[in-house]
């Protein structure tokens, strides 16, 4: 592993940044390397020779004086204040990995120098990487196959098929007139000879190219006028390229075929790109359960039905693609998926079974293999064991100083649009983008073990026009504005966001206003009753007449606390990780905005430690509260109000009239001596003190809270108004599909129509003598429950109609005579 040299100075300008790195590489020429291990006496002579900053003479390669002036200008405290915006920039748009699961993320440092390749350098790696892809391309003809290589011993053959079980299905399963991938990554490293050599591909479901393009759009952010004048080859026009030609797999060849991204989901440790990448290129990102094969055709389920889908992104292994043929344990892929596309029902990118050409047993025999395929010498060969990195600048954390280290670099190479649906496929043409993903660490080590990342800037003849990232349209398109495309998963995931992020509104109001009773704890007889009752209705005592009573003070000041650590099932971190479960599942389909202040949230809830006193406690709680307000409230105001908001405001305003009723519920049934000051509670908890004391001033009328919290319409806060919101949203959700439509009401309508008919028909003047007679208190108990009954149900209900497709069952045989 990389061991970084400490800073030997604080360097302001640009010789002394350069001389501190000379001094650093000194240490090199001594016979110690950038890994903390003695060179061999070659590496010592060769030390400078084997730079990426400098030459053999000590003096800077042509390319990064312009770059180091321009950091140099900045000095430390600038170099580091950009450093805290780009992390910044890194954090709101969730640039994350997930390291095994949700409760192990972290993200990298893009350090502010650039790695600088030189035009004619680059060049070469580029007719390298070309001829890679096309040599694989040919390898993957002959394996899947007449097999010629086997026979004639070009290939090792017990070591590509020793698991002959995963790949057998794959052959002969590519249409002809498809081409085995159309996206190839390499991993490459410069050794101390100045050559490009390789470490590995990734065939199966390449990655990093999404990172690469979000390193580079903050490096722009963070250093505008060094990137603007800068003589780069820039990214936009490849990923144009690798658009049209994922396009151009699709079996109709239409303008605007259906693409989608199909995603292992937020536990993979790349979803972020996934998510990024969906959005980029305008697909729908997919998980397996979101798609299904039907007649050899792979259809997307939606609340509109099934669509057809006729290109899958795939970044799932080949073995995790479909369970009927492949692994059976796979609950990554879709169940004949690999049948489909033998059957020429559905292009996938890329065509499973290149997993086979990601084998290390393969590179020993490449350059014969490159001879006999494509009649050319091998031009990028593979790194042996002894191989040595060259070494590039790095600035350290403090950004005082530069020291050198070993760099691997991730290639892209997209096929060409107008060589996709040709035959013949070695005559396909590949671009390779100018760039690509680099990270620090010895050569093979994960990209998403490092710590720092760089940016890689191809050198241009002079300075290239920048190019808007968003692709140019071309030709007509389709305006949708429905929604109907929404596959069923997200629609799901967005309820249970709305959900979730309710429940901790209602939890957080109510913590909010115990540990206030907490703070007054023995000063007042009824503030102490209080807080018992709220410890039952936060659930953390149990109820009863002593449920409360046997806890003694620093216990219940312990239980109030442990609901700001994660270990408690109900406590705040706890409902915000599901919360933040379901909003990784839907990152592209939520706003920029309102993805940053999830990431402030996130933030804030980490920082909670938990309190150690009251006062800290409940001011944290004021600003969740706050916070969550704003990510719904901009949730709101950037997304489209088609059906993924209605299903999300449906959550919300379910779980919060859930949370309402059983509050009442909670304050009917308590004892008669804190009725009263509960009452107080609820308006406080519903935001509506304000509301109340400005109709009713200071005095506490149960019959008066009864009308502001169930019949009054116009207060969002209230029963009534709620319960019209779910109508309008319900009633304008999809139907049913079309053959099983039916001119009835479907389950959930009724059961709001059921709830409204109890609210509607509720004895308004018998209950306004609550603070009278018993009869009023039995009849609001039994309109609680009325109201409860049919809510409670009415998650169930859309899951039935909406986030489930139950097909009508399909006779097998016909009943009929032969004729």
């Amino acid at each position: 592993m990389t061991v970084f040299a400490p800073p030997l100075a604080s360097p302001t300008t640009l010789d002394a940044l350069v001389d501190g790195y000379r001094a650093h590489l000194g240490g090199r020429l001594n016979g110690v390397g950038a890994n903390g291990i003695e060179n061999s006496g070659v590496e010592k002579n060769n030390a400078l020779a084997s730079d990426a900053l400098l030459n053999a003479d000590g003096q800077l390669r042509p390319g990064w004086q312009p770059l180091l002036q321009t950091l140099s200008e900045l000095g430390a405290k600038g170099r580091r204040q950009q450093q805290e915006e780009t992390q910044r920039l890194l954090a709101e748009n969730g640039v994350i990995f997930n390291m095994h699961d949700d409760t192990q993320q972290r993200s990298w440092r893009i350090d502010p120098l650039p790695w600088v390749i030189e035009e004619a350098d680059w060049q070469r790696l580029a007719m390298g990487l070309n001829q890679r892809s096309r040599l694989f391309t040919a390898i993957y003809q002959d394996v899947f196959g007449d097999q010629k290589l086997f026979a004639a011993g070009l290939l090792p053959t017990q070591a590509l098929l020793g698991d002959i079980e995963h790949y057998l299905p794959c052959h002969g399963a590519l249409p002809n007139n498809c081409p085995p991938f159309i996206f190839h990554a390499i991993d490459v490293i410069r050794d101390t000879h100045g050559q490009w050599r390789v470490i590995g591909d990734r065939l199966q479901a390449p990655s990093g190219i999404g990172f690469a393009l979000e390193n580079r759009i903050l490096m722009a952010r963070a250093q505008p006028q060094m990137y603007r004048n800068a003589p780069l080859r820039r990214l936009a026009s490849f990923f144009d390229v690798h658009h049209r030609s994922l396009n151009a797999l699709a079996y109709q060849h239409r303008d605007q075929p259906n693409v989608v991204l199909l995603s292992p989901g937020p536990s993979s440790p790349r979803y972020f790109e996934h998510a990024y990448l969906a959005n980029y290129f305008n697909f729908t990102l997919v998980e397996g359960s979101d798609l299904v094969v039907r007649d050899a055709q792979v259809w997307l389920r939606t609340l509109g039905g099934l669509q057809p889908v006729e290109v899958v992104l795939r970044q799932c292994e080949d073995v995790d693609c479909d369970p009927l043929e492949l692994r059976g344990d796979s609950a990554l892929g879709v169940p004949g998926l690999l049948q489909s596309m033998r059957a020429g029902g559905v292009a996938l990118s890329n065509a499973l079974g290149v997993g086979i050409l990601e084998s290390a047993a393969l590179s020993p025999a490449l350059p014969a293999l490159c001879e006999h395929l494509l009649g050319e010498t091998l031009l990028l060969e593979s790194a042996d064991a002894s191989t040595q990195p060259e070494t590039a600048p790095v600035f350290d954390e403090a950004m005082t100083s530069l020291t050198p280290t070993t760099l691997n670099l991730r290639c892209f190479v997209t096929r060409t649009p107008d060589t996709v649906a040709k035959d013949g496929h070695l005559n396909g043409d590949y671009q390779v983008m100018p760039g690509g993903l680099a990270w620090v660490g010895a050569p093979g080590s994960p990209s998403l073990g490092t710590r720092v990342v760089k940016d890689v800037w191809v050198s241009a003849p002079s300075v290239q026009p920048h190019v808007s990232q968003l692709r140019q349209a071309r030709g007509p398109v389709v305006a949708t504005r429905d929604g109907t495309d929404l596959p069923s998963r997200v629609a799901e995931n967005l309820f249970w966001l709305g959900r979730y992020g309710e429940r901790l509104d209602t939890r957080t109001r109510l913590l909010r206003e115990a540990l206030l009773r907490l703070m007054e704890f023995d000063q007042d007889d009824i503030a102490d009753q209080l807080l018992n009752e709220l410890l039952v209705a936060l659930e953390i005592v149990p109820s009863g007449d002593d449920g409360a009573l046997a806890v003694g003070f620093q216990d219940k000041r312990d239980r109030l606390l442990a609901q700001f650590a994660p270990q408690e099932a109900q406590s705040l971190p706890a409902l915000f990780t599901h919360l933040l479960h379901n909003a990784r599942n839907v990152r592209d389909h939520l706003g920029d905005d309102s993805w940053r202040v999830l990431n402030q949230l996130r933030q804030h809830i980490d920082q909670f430690d938990p309190p150690q006193d009251a006062s800290a406690a409940r001011r944290a709680c004021e600003g969740l509260s706050a916070q969550l307000a704003a990510f719904f409230g901009l949730c709101n105001e950037t997304m489209p109000h088609h059906f993924g908001w209605r299903f999300m405001d449906i959550g919300r305003f379910l779980d919060r009239v859930l949370g309402l009723l059983s509050l009442l519920k909670h304050t009917l049934e308590a004892p008669r001596s804190s009725t009263l000051a509960l009452w107080e509670v609820v308006l406080a908890t519903t935001d509506n003190y304000t509301a109340y004391r400005r109709r009713y001033r200071s005095e506490l009328h149960p019959a008066a809270i009864l009308d502001l919290l169930l019949f009054d319409e116009a207060n969002p806060r209230s029963v009534g108004y709620m319960l019209k919101r779910l109508e309008n949203q319900i009633e304008q959700l999809p139907g049913a599909p079309s053959p099983n439509r039916t001119p009835y009401r479907n389950a959930e309508r009724r059961l709001l129509i059921q709830a409204n008919a109890a609210l509607h028909l509720a004895d308004i003047e018998r209950l306004g003598q609550l603070a009278e007679e018993e009869s009023a208190r039995q009849a609001l108990k039994a309109l609680l429950e009325a109201l409860l009954t049919p809510l409670m149900a009415l998650s169930d209900a859309l899951s039935q109609s909406h986030f489930s497709h139950v097909e009508r069952p399909r006779q097998l045989i016909s009943l009929e005579a032969d004729e």
